[in-house]
C-alpha cells in the first residue's frame, strides 16, 4: 500500500525521533503535519521538507491543551480534508542514557513536574486521538501510532516517565478494541533501546545508536495490517517485529 498523498500528523516533530519520523515519511510522498512548540525549529524543518517536494503544514501546538489540539486538527482538515496517520511522539523524556541529570524520586518530586510529564506524555495522545478519531472513523480508515518507551524499574528517577508510557501502552490496547470495527489500526512503537538524538553529547553519540537505527519503521507502521492492531512493535532485523 502506497503512502503517496496520505496525510500524516507527527507530534514532537522538531527533533529526535519525531524529526526522523517526519523526514522518513516525507520520503514516501506523504503530506506532513509537523507539530511542536519551537517556532524556529518548526520553520526550519518545514523548509527542509518542502525542499523534497512534499506539502507541509507546521503547527505550533501544546499537546497539553485540548483547545490547541482541536484547533490544530481543524487546520489539518481545512487544508487537507483528511487524516490518515497520527503519530503521538511528543513527550517529556528522561534521556538518562545520554548523560542528562536524573529526575527526583517520587518523595522529592514537585507536583508541577509530575503533572507536566503526565499531561504531555499521556494527556497529549489522548487529546490528539480524541479529535482525530472522528475524522478517521468517517473514512473507516486510519493508523494511530503511539510511541512507547520503558526503563528498568531500578532506574531511579524514571518513575513519572515509565508510569506515563505504561499508561500509553494500555491506552493503545484498549483503543485498538474500540476502533477495530471502524478499521482504525492502533499501534505502540518502541525503539527497543536508548538512542542518541542530534542534541546528545558527543560521548553519547559515540556510545549509543542514533535515531537512524529505526530504519523505515514509521513507514512500515503507517502501513501495518489490521491484524497488528493493539500490538507493540519494535525495529527488528530489517523489518518491524511484534513484541510478544
Amino acid at each position: 500500500m502506497s503512502l503517496q498523498g496520505k496525510v500524516v500528523i507527527v507530534t514532537g516533530a522538531t527533533k529526535g525521533i519525531g524529526r526522523y519520523a517526519a523526514k522518513s515519511l516525507a520520503c514516501e510522498g506523504v503530506r506532513v503535519v509537523i507539530v511542536g512548540l519551537d517556532s524556529a525549529r518548526l520553520s526550519q524543518l518545514s523548509d527542509e521538507l518542502r525542499a523534497t517536494g512534499v506539502e507541509v503544514l507546521a503547527s505550533r501546538t501544546d499537546v497539553r491543551s485540548e483547545e490547541e489540539v482541536r484547533a490544530m486538527i481543524d487546520r489539518v482538515m481545512d487544508q487537507f480534508g483528511r487524516i490518515d496517520v497520527l503519530i503521538n511522539n511528543a513527550a517529556v523524556v528522561t534521556h538518562f542514557a545520554m548523560g542528562a541529570p536524573r529526575w527526583p524520586r517520587i518523595r522529592d518530586m514537585q507536583a508541577e513536574f509530575w503533572n507536566r510529564v503526565i499531561e504531555t506524555n499521556l494527556g497529549g495522545p489522548f487529546y490528539c486521538i480524541r479529535h482525530a478519531l472522528p475524522r478517521m472513523e468517517a473514512r473507516r480508515s486510519g493508523h494511530i501510532i503511539n510511541l512507547y518507551g520503558g526503563a528498568n524499574v531500578k532506574s531511579i528517577g524514571s518513575c513519572a516517565y515509565v508510569v506515563s508510557k505504561e499508561a500509553v501502552l494500555a491506552l493503545t490496547r484498549y483503543l485498538a478494541e474500540e476502533e477495530r470495527e471502524w478499521n482504525v489500526c492502533v499501534l505502540a512503537l518502541t525503539p527497543g533501546k536508548a538512542v542518541a538524538t542530534e542534541e546528545a553529547p558527543e560521548e553519547a553519540r559515540r556510545r549509543l545508536p542514533g535515531v537512524e537505527m529505526m530504519g523505515k519503521c514509521f513507514v512500515e507502521a503507517a502501513q501495518a495490517p489490521m491484524e497488528w492492531t493493539g500490538k507493540l512493535l519494535v525495529p527488528g532485523d530489517g523489518a518491524l517485529e511484534i513484541v510478544r
